[in-house]
């Protein structure tokens, strides 16, 4: 129970962390022709437009080893006061929003790029919580 309320903050980071990519992740392997389909229309007008299928692809595997990074940091933190595997799934899912928020970015949905910069500033905060104990 010491390690719980030792590390509770960067638990409650990788808890946000993991439903937001998890879901996300889930999302996309069930609608793969939904989201494929919205993204080629999103990035029509772009260089990305005729490499969306392979950028989702990368993004969804990115998106699943940060939640199982997620999953075994929130344990490692409670069971043994480990950090490994919980700053690295705050670095993934910092990585991650990074190539969102260039893809909004380039697409021009700057509304898009502004709720991704919501998530990044939680994923930093957890990353810089979590790298300095």
């Amino acid at each position: 129970m010491d390690n719980f309320i030792t590390h509770i903050v960067s638990i409650t980071i990788l808890l946000f962390l993991l439903i937001t990519f998890l879901q996300s992740g889930i999302d996309k392997t069930i609608d793969w022709k939904g989201n494929t389909s919205w993204l080629k229309e999103h990035f029509a007008a772009t260089f990305m437009a005729n490499i969306v299928p392979l950028l989702l692809a990368i993004i969804l595997v990115i998106e699943v080893v940060t939640a199982i990074c997620c999953i075994i940091g929130i344990y490692q933190l409670i069971a043994s006061n480990e950090v490994y595997f919980a700053v690295i799934a705050m670095f993934l899912a910092c990585l991650t929003l990074l190539f969102l928020l260039f893809g909004q970015r380039v697409a021009k949905d700057y509304q898009g790029a502004l709720t991704i910069t919501c998530y990044f500033i939680v994923a930093v905060f957890g990353l810089y919580v979590t790298s300095n104990v």
